[in-house]
Protein backbone atom coordinates (compact mmCIF):
# COMPACT_ATOMS: atom_id res chain seq x y z
CA UNK A 1 0.00 0.00 0.00
CA UNK A 2 1.66 3.39 -1.11
CA UNK A 3 1.32 6.49 1.61
CA UNK A 4 -1.12 8.34 0.19
CA UNK A 5 -3.73 5.50 -0.26
CA UNK A 6 -4.03 4.98 3.53
CA UNK A 7 -4.05 7.94 5.74
CA UNK A 8 -1.72 7.82 8.85
CA UNK A 9 -3.41 8.33 12.39
CA UNK A 10 -2.10 12.16 12.77
CA UNK A 11 -3.97 12.80 9.37
CA UNK A 12 -6.59 11.14 10.62
CA UNK A 13 -7.14 12.62 13.54
CA UNK A 14 -6.33 15.78 11.55
CA UNK A 15 -9.53 15.29 9.77
CA UNK A 16 -11.80 14.56 12.63
CA UNK A 17 -10.47 17.78 14.31
CA UNK A 18 -11.22 20.14 11.05
CA UNK A 19 -15.03 18.13 10.50
CA UNK A 20 -15.87 18.68 14.35
CA UNK A 21 -14.52 22.23 14.33
CA UNK A 22 -16.89 22.55 10.49
CA UNK A 23 -19.51 20.68 12.31
CA UNK A 24 -19.76 23.71 15.60
CA UNK A 25 -19.23 26.53 13.39
CA UNK A 26 -21.88 25.64 10.90
CA UNK A 27 -24.22 25.16 13.85
CA UNK A 28 -23.44 28.80 15.82
CA UNK A 29 -23.96 30.20 12.45
CA UNK A 30 -27.58 31.13 12.92
CA UNK A 31 -27.33 31.90 16.47
CA UNK A 32 -24.39 34.57 15.37
CA UNK A 33 -26.38 35.81 12.19
CA UNK A 34 -28.93 36.34 15.01
CA UNK A 35 -27.28 38.48 17.07
CA UNK A 36 -25.88 40.62 14.33
CA UNK A 37 -25.99 43.94 15.05
CA UNK A 38 -26.07 45.68 12.06
CA UNK A 39 -28.74 46.36 10.03
CA UNK A 40 -29.86 43.87 7.24
CA UNK A 41 -29.07 46.45 4.50
CA UNK A 42 -25.67 46.86 5.73
CA UNK A 43 -24.63 43.21 5.96
CA UNK A 44 -23.14 41.36 3.60
CA UNK A 45 -25.23 39.08 1.79
CA UNK A 46 -24.97 35.69 1.60
CA UNK A 47 -26.02 32.68 0.00
CA UNK A 48 -29.22 31.41 1.64
CA UNK A 49 -28.19 28.43 3.33
CA UNK A 50 -30.33 25.29 2.95
CA UNK A 51 -32.74 24.87 6.24
CA UNK A 52 -31.56 22.11 8.49
CA UNK A 53 -32.30 20.90 11.52
CA UNK A 54 -29.93 22.61 13.67
CA UNK A 55 -30.81 25.77 12.25
CA UNK A 56 -34.29 25.12 12.57
CA UNK A 57 -33.42 24.34 16.52
CA UNK A 58 -31.81 27.54 16.88
CA UNK A 59 -34.24 29.87 15.37
CA UNK A 60 -36.72 27.39 17.32
CA UNK A 61 -34.43 29.08 20.49
CA UNK A 62 -34.76 32.49 19.22
CA UNK A 63 -38.16 32.62 19.38
CA UNK A 64 -38.45 31.12 22.65
CA UNK A 65 -35.67 33.55 23.60
CA UNK A 66 -38.03 36.41 21.92
CA UNK A 67 -41.07 35.46 24.28
CA UNK A 68 -39.25 35.43 26.70
CA UNK A 69 -38.14 39.29 26.86
CA UNK A 70 -41.59 40.28 26.29
CA UNK A 71 -43.08 38.57 29.17
CA UNK A 72 -40.36 40.12 31.27
CA UNK A 73 -40.86 43.11 30.04
CA UNK A 74 -44.52 43.07 30.42
CA UNK A 75 -43.99 41.70 33.32
CA UNK A 76 -41.73 45.22 34.45
CA UNK A 77 -44.68 47.61 32.85
CA UNK A 78 -47.20 45.96 35.13
CA UNK A 79 -44.81 46.68 38.57
CA UNK A 80 -44.24 50.10 37.20
CA UNK A 81 -48.00 51.11 37.64
CA UNK A 82 -48.43 49.30 40.92
CA UNK A 83 -45.64 50.77 42.67
CA UNK A 84 -48.02 53.81 43.02
CA UNK A 85 -51.01 51.82 45.10
CA UNK A 86 -50.74 49.83 48.47
CA UNK A 87 -50.53 46.03 48.09
CA UNK A 88 -53.47 43.96 49.55
CA UNK A 89 -52.05 42.08 52.19
CA UNK A 90 -53.44 38.98 53.91
CA UNK A 91 -54.78 39.57 57.91
CA UNK A 92 -52.44 37.83 59.67
CA UNK A 93 -54.66 35.79 62.32
CA UNK A 94 -53.26 36.02 65.72
CA UNK A 95 -54.52 34.55 68.77
CA UNK A 96 -54.05 35.99 72.22
CA UNK A 97 -53.80 34.06 75.88
CA UNK A 98 -53.93 35.32 79.67
CA UNK A 99 -51.94 33.51 81.70
CA UNK A 100 -53.64 31.99 84.74
CA UNK A 101 -51.03 30.54 87.03
CA UNK A 102 -50.09 31.86 89.87
CA UNK A 103 -47.76 33.36 90.29
CA UNK A 104 -45.76 33.30 86.92
CA UNK A 105 -45.66 30.55 84.23
CA UNK A 106 -42.93 28.60 83.31
CA UNK A 107 -41.83 28.24 79.25
CA UNK A 108 -40.08 25.89 77.82
CA UNK A 109 -38.31 24.65 74.74
CA UNK A 110 -39.80 21.61 74.23
CA UNK A 111 -43.93 20.72 74.87
CA UNK A 112 -42.93 18.43 77.42
CA UNK A 113 -42.71 18.95 81.40
CA UNK A 114 -39.14 17.74 81.76
CA UNK A 115 -37.47 19.82 78.99
CA UNK A 116 -35.68 23.20 79.75
CA UNK A 117 -36.80 26.48 80.99
CA UNK A 118 -36.53 29.00 78.70
CA UNK A 119 -38.04 31.71 80.64
CA UNK A 120 -41.66 32.75 82.70
CA UNK A 121 -44.77 35.09 81.99
CA UNK A 122 -46.40 36.31 85.08
CA UNK A 123 -50.03 35.65 86.45
CA UNK A 124 -52.35 37.85 84.24
CA UNK A 125 -50.57 39.03 81.43
CA UNK A 126 -51.69 38.74 77.67
CA UNK A 127 -49.43 36.52 75.28
CA UNK A 128 -49.48 35.98 71.68
CA UNK A 129 -49.69 32.45 70.91
CA UNK A 130 -48.68 31.09 67.33
CA UNK A 131 -50.27 27.76 67.38
CA UNK A 132 -51.18 24.71 69.77
CA UNK A 133 -50.39 21.24 69.51
CA UNK A 134 -50.04 17.66 71.80
CA UNK A 135 -47.60 16.85 74.46
CA UNK A 136 -47.16 15.92 78.07
CA UNK A 137 -50.16 16.10 80.35
CA UNK A 138 -50.25 18.79 83.03
CA UNK A 139 -53.27 18.04 85.22
CA UNK A 140 -54.88 16.26 82.29
CA UNK A 141 -54.36 18.76 79.72
CA UNK A 142 -51.79 17.98 77.28
CA UNK A 143 -52.29 20.20 74.93
CA UNK A 144 -49.16 23.02 74.93
CA UNK A 145 -48.96 26.64 73.07
CA UNK A 146 -46.52 27.84 71.28
CA UNK A 147 -45.82 31.25 72.21
CA UNK A 148 -44.13 34.35 70.51
CA UNK A 149 -43.39 36.84 72.80
CA UNK A 150 -39.95 37.90 72.28
CA UNK A 151 -38.77 34.46 72.19
CA UNK A 152 -40.40 31.17 71.42
CA UNK A 153 -41.09 29.00 74.23
CA UNK A 154 -43.76 26.44 75.09
CA UNK A 155 -46.67 26.81 77.62
CA UNK A 156 -49.28 24.53 78.79
CA UNK A 157 -52.75 25.54 77.70
CA UNK A 158 -53.90 24.80 81.03
CA UNK A 159 -52.79 27.58 82.51
CA UNK A 160 -53.32 29.64 79.69
CA UNK A 161 -56.94 31.11 79.29
CA UNK A 162 -57.89 32.19 75.09
CA UNK A 163 -58.73 34.87 74.44
CA UNK A 164 -60.82 34.96 71.65
CA UNK A 165 -60.62 32.16 68.90
CA UNK A 166 -58.72 29.06 70.14
CA UNK A 167 -55.16 28.66 68.47
CA UNK A 168 -54.49 26.27 64.95
CA UNK A 169 -52.67 23.10 65.15
CA UNK A 170 -48.99 23.39 64.28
Amino acid sequence: MSPLSRPSRLRRLGLCVATGTLAALTAAAPAAMAADPQPVGQRAEATAPDPTSDELSASALQREHEAQQKEARQEARKEGQGQGQAKPQAPKKTYKGRVIAKPYLLLRDKPTRSSRIVGSVKYGSVVNIFCKTTGDNVDHNNRWYLLTDGTWAWGSARYIENIGAAPKWC
